[in-house]
C-alpha cells in the first residue's frame, strides 16, 4: 500500500457527499417506487404479487452484476467503471419510464439492478484506498449518516410526484439524480487506485477470487453477520406497501411516516458509530449494537403480539432504535472484511454484496409475501434474523477472542481459502 502521503488528497466533506450520494441509488431506486405500486399494478392489469417481483428482479440483478463491479475496479481503476456504472443506471431508468408491460419494467429493472450498485460496492473501496482505522471507520460512518437521506426521502418523493403527475415522472426524477451525479463524480472525484496496484481482470482469475472468498470461514461469518443483522430491518422494507398501507393504516402520500424515524435511527446510529471511533473499541461498540437490536426486535415481537391491530408510532418506534444498532454494527463489520483482502479491496466489497443481496432478495420475494399480511409475523421474523445474526457475532468473538493478527495474512485467501481469523476489527497498516 503507498503511503498515505502519495494517495489522493480528497477534502473529507466533498468525499463523504459523493460516495454518500452515489450509495443512494439502490435505495431511491427501490423505495421511491413504493408508493406507485398500487397505480402501476391497475396500469398494467397485474397482481400485487406480480409488482412485488419489481423488487426481486431488480435485487437479483443487482446480487449477479455485483460480482464483478469491484472486480472490474480492481483492475481498471474505480472512477471509470463508477461513470459507466452511472451512465447504464440513466438508460435504464429511461426504460423505465417508457415501459408500456409489466414484462418491459421488469426488464429494465434488471438493468438498473445490474448498474446500481457501482456506488456503494466501489464507494467502500475507495473508502479504504485514501483511509485506515479510525479515520476509515469515521469516514465510513460519515457516508452512511448521508446515505441514510435517500430511503427516508424516496418514498416522500415518490409520494409527492404520483401527487401530481403519473407514475413514470418518478423515473424520469432518478434519471435526473443520475445525470446531475454523473457530472459531479466526473469533475470532482479522483481516481484511487493507481495503476501498480492494479489486479489484472479474467474470468479465471474472477472465478478463483469470488471462490477463495466464499470459502473462507472468517469472510462468510462476517458477511452474514452483516446481512442477517440488516435483515432484520429489511424485512420490514420490503414488506412496506402491505405494512404502512394495511398494517399502519396510512395511505400513499404517508409513507414518510414510517420511513422517516427507521433512516433517522440509522443517521443516529451512524453518527454514534462516527464519534465512537478512537473512543470505544470496534468490537465493543458493535456489540453494543446488537443489544439495541435484539432490544428492539423483541420489544416489537410484544407489541405486535399484544395488540389487535398494530398503529403508529408504536409499531414504528422498535424499528427504529433497531436502526440505529444496525448503523452501529455495519462500519465495523465492512471494514473488517476489507481487511481481509488489502489487493483485491473492490472484490471483496461485490463478494460481500453478492451474498447480501442474495439473501435480501429471498426475503423480498419469497418471505416478505409469506409474513407481510401480519404484522406479528413480521415482528417474529425480524427476531429471528437479529437473533441468528448475534449468535454468529458471538461465536466469531469466541473464535477471534485469543488469535494473534498476521498482517496480510488473509490476502493469501485470493488464491487459496484460509481458515485463518483476524483478532481485530479496526483496520491493519500495510
Amino acid at each position: 500500500m503507498p503511503s498515505s502521503a502519495v494517495r489522493p488528497h480528497v477534502p473529507p466533506a466533498r468525499l463523504a457527499l459523493i460516495l454518500g450520494a452515489l450509495a443512494m441509488f439502490g435505495p431511491f431506486t427501490i423505495d421511491s417506487i413504493f408508493p406507485a405500486f398500487g397505480v402501476i399494478q391497475a396500469d398494467f392489469g397485474v397482481q400485487a404479487a406480480a409488482m412485488q417481483q419489481s423488487i426481486s428482479v431488480y435485487l437479483l440483478a443487482y446480487a449477479l452484476a455485483s460480482v464483478i463491479h469491484g472486480p472490474l475496479s480492481d483492475a481498471y481503476g474505480r472512477k471509470p467503471v463508477i461513470l459507466v456504472g452511472v451512465a447504464l443506471f440513466v438508460l435504464a431508468s429511461i426504460g423505465c419510464a417508457l415501459s408500456s408491460s409489466l414484462t418491459e419494467l421488469l426488464l429494465w429493472r434488471a438493468l438498473q439492478g445490474v448498474s446500481s450498485g457501482v456506488g456503494i460496492i466501489i464507494g467502500r473501496a475507495i473508502v479504504r484506498d485514501l483511509r485506515e482505522g479510525e479515520a476509515a471507520q469515521r469516514l465510513m460512518s460519515q457516508i452512511s449518516m448521508i446515505f441514510t437521506i435517500a430511503p427516508a426521502i424516496a418514498p416522500i418523493i415518490g409520494g409527492w410526484i404520483l401527487g401530481w403527475s403519473n407514475w413514470q415522472m418518478i423515473f424520469w426524477f432518478l434519471v435526473a439524480f443520475a445525470l446531475v451525479l454523473l457530472v459531479i463524480t466526473a469533475l470532482a472525484l479522483p481516481e484511487t487506485h493507481p495503476a501498480e496496484r492494479r489486479v489484472p481482470f479474467s474470468v479465471q482469475s474472477l472465478w478463483r477470487v469470488s471462490t477463495a472468498m466464499l470459502g473462507n470461514r472468517t469472510f462468510m461469518m462476517l458477511t452474514l453477520i452483516g446481512t442477517l443483522n440488516f435483515g432484520a430491518l429489511f424485512i420490514y422494507i420490503a414488506s412496506a406497501p402491505v405494512f404502512v398501507m394495511t398494517h399502519l393504516g396510512l395511505n400513499e402520500q404517508q409513507f414518510g411516516w414510517f420511513f422517516a424515524p427507521a433512516v433517522g435511527g440509522m443517521a443516529v446510529g451512524a453518527f454514534l458509530s462516527g464519534r465512537a471511533a478512537g473512543r470505544i473499541s470496534p468490537r465493543r461498540s458493535a456489540s453494543l449494537g446488537f443489544v439495541l437490536c435484539l432490544t428492539a426486535t423483541l420489544a416489537g415481537l410484544i407489541y405486535a403480539a399484544s395488540v389487535e391491530q398494530v398503529a403508529f408510532p408504536w409499531a414504528v418506534l422498535p424499528i427504529a432504535l433497531n436502526s440505529v444498532g444496525v448503523a452501529l454494527v455495519f462500519p465495523i463489520v465492512t471494514l473488517a472484511i476489507l481487511d481481509l483482502y488489502p489487493r483485491h479491496r473492490g472484490a471483496a466489497s461485490s463478494m460481500q454484496s453478492f451474498v447480501s443481496l442474495l439473501i435480501n432478495a429471498g426475503v423480498a420475494g419469497l418471505i416478505s409475501p409469506l409474513v407481510s399480511s401480519s404484522a406479528l409475523a413480521l415482528a417474529a421474523t425480524a427476531l429471528s434474523g437479529c437473533v441468528i445474526a448475534l449468535l454468529l457475532w458471538l461465536a466469531y468473538l469466541r473464535q477471534t477472542r485469543h488469535t494473534l493478527p498476521t498482517p496480510g495474512a488473509q490476502e493469501s485467501a485470493a488464491l487459496e481459502p484460509t481458515n485463518q481469523i483476524p483478532t481485530r476489527l479496526h483496520s491493519t497498516r500495510q
